[in-house]
């Protein structure tokens, strides 16, 4: 009888050890490395049942079909549009979020959208039995033949019955359930969340199928398990949101078909989630009118231009050093707009506690959302409110200029269909095209610029 071969195995990051140790030495954290039994029997690692495969042989690049495959579309346009025009067949993405933040909710209503139009779906449930997913099911109103519900977590199983249904659409929920019988680890370890995605990843792609596992997150929001799930399949979605809010966010961070910084809005109602199709009315509906502190900005995610509410607070520190506070945008940018304040403007910020925020719970990332986030800071210190119709862009550099940005004209055309009047942006911007003509755009240099126009004396 061959000897066993214990492993000791990050349940963070992945890293294999042959002893214990109290901190990993691939992501550092503590007490994370799990005793695992490595099988020297498998059959085949890559293959459920140790069926032999035909060795592929190399084509020449010259001879591949480069013609694009039918994207599988839903009615639910937010949801292409993360996706980059709709699912790809034979693709393997995984989604995760917190828990109770609609997941299950979105796949269902998606599978029963591709059921709708004949399309044969197997939703696999490995956290549910078949009658709790029929109850949601009947509260979203679904009701389609060819949606096929399966309580089940051996992959083994799983495999034999989408080879048998042959579905067009393969949903599994979620990846930390399943479980491979030559695997000897529990359910939800990195060696087995690795095998078992690996062997779906062979599924969607010897058949066509497109699969999509949900993923649990871990305290921090990150997928749960190793990193390299992530790199292993096409597309990564998040799924975020409060549970306190209606709102819930679909935003792609890896998507090998399309871009990732596409972003989809949805709407937590009783009947499921229903989409929102123009998110800048929703961001703006409860603004606050002539208050300091607040202006509004274009920002785009993706190819979409999406107008947000961004608030400073500017108060005076009772302690030596003076916090500094970000929701929504990287809290590294504060400090540093706060010193061009004080060194171009002449605001003296350096004992101000400062809490920036983003309104609706969106975040922010790119350099555009600069300038706004400088005068709302400039207003709240000075107490002068922002003009209530203006909509500010720009980037700001060290040296108090502001550049260029990009997509300049769709940032403008949004914020004329939403009525506003003016739009404050860098002066390099107004070259080579024509503002709309309910709209006026006003082209600065510098940050002062902005804070003389931008602020009601």
């Amino acid at each position: 009888m061959a000897k066993r071969k214990v492993k000791f195995v990050c349940q963070d990051c992945g890293y294999e050890s042959a002893k214990w140790m109290g901190k990993c030495p691939g992501c550092n954290n503590w007490n994370t490395l799990v005793e695992e039994i490595e099988a020297s029997n498998m059959k085949n690692r890559h293959t459920v049942g140790g069926e032999a495969k035909a060795a592929r042989k190399p084509e020449s690049i010259t001879a591949i079909d480069s013609e694009k495959e039918p994207r599988m579309t839903t009615t639910m346009k937010e949801f292409n549009r993360v996706l980059g025009g709709g699912i790809v067949p034979g693709s393997l993405a995984l989604i995760g979020g917190d828990p109770g933040i609609g997941k299950s909710t979105l796949l269902l209503q998606i599978s029963a959208q591709l059921a709708e139009k004949q399309l044969p779906v197997l939703y696999i449930s490995g956290e549910e039995s078949t009658r709790q997913t029929k109850l949601r099911a009947d509260r979203l109103g679904v009701k389609s033949d060819l949606l096929y519900v399966l309580a089940e977590t051996n992959l083994l199983d799983i495999a034999n019955q989408i080879e048998q249904i042959k579905p067009s659409f393969v949903v599994i929920d979620s990846i930390q359930t399943i479980f491979r019988e030559e695997v000897t680890s529990a359910p939800g370890s990195v060696s087995q969340v690795r095998e078992c995605t690996s062997e779906l990843m062979r599924i969607a792609k010897t058949n066509g199928i497109p699969i999509f596992i949900v993923g649990h997150v871990t305290k921090e929001g990150a997928i749960a398990g190793p990193r390299m799930l992530e790199h292993m399949v096409d597309a990564v979605l998040y799924f975020e949101g409060e549970q306190h809010h209606t709102h819930r966010i679909l935003r792609g961070v890896k998507n090998r078909f399309g871009s990732t910084h596409e972003m989809g809005i949805f709407e937590m109602k009783e009947e499921g989630l229903r989409e929102v199709l123009n998110p800048s009315e929703i961001f703006l509906e409860e603004r606050s009118q002539g208050t300091s502190g607040s202006t509004v900005v274009a920002s785009m995610e993706g190819t979409r231009p999406v107008l947000v509410e961004i608030q400073a607070l500017i108060s005076p520190s009772s302690f030596g050093n003076p916090r500094r506070m970000a929701t929504g945008i990287d809290s590294n940018r504060v400090p540093l707009l706060m010193a061009v304040l004080e060194k171009r403007v002449g605001l003296m910020l350096q004992n101000q506690d400062a809490y920036i925020k983003v309104a609706g719970g969106v975040k922010l990332d790119e350099p555009a959302i600069d300038l706004a986030i400088a005068v709302s800071i400039a207003s709240s210190f000075r107490d002068q409110p922002t003009k209530p119709e203006d909509i500010i862009i720009g980037e700001v550099g060290l040296t108090g200029e502001i550049r260029r940005v990009s997509r300049i004209e769709q940032r403008v055309q949004e914020a004329a269909k939403l009525g506003f009047k003016r739009v404050i942006c860098p002066k390099k911007n107004l070259e080579g095209w024509k503002a709309p003509e309910s709209i006026q755009v006003v082209g600065v240099n510098t940050v002062q610029e902005a804070l003389d126009i931008g602020l009601d004396r």
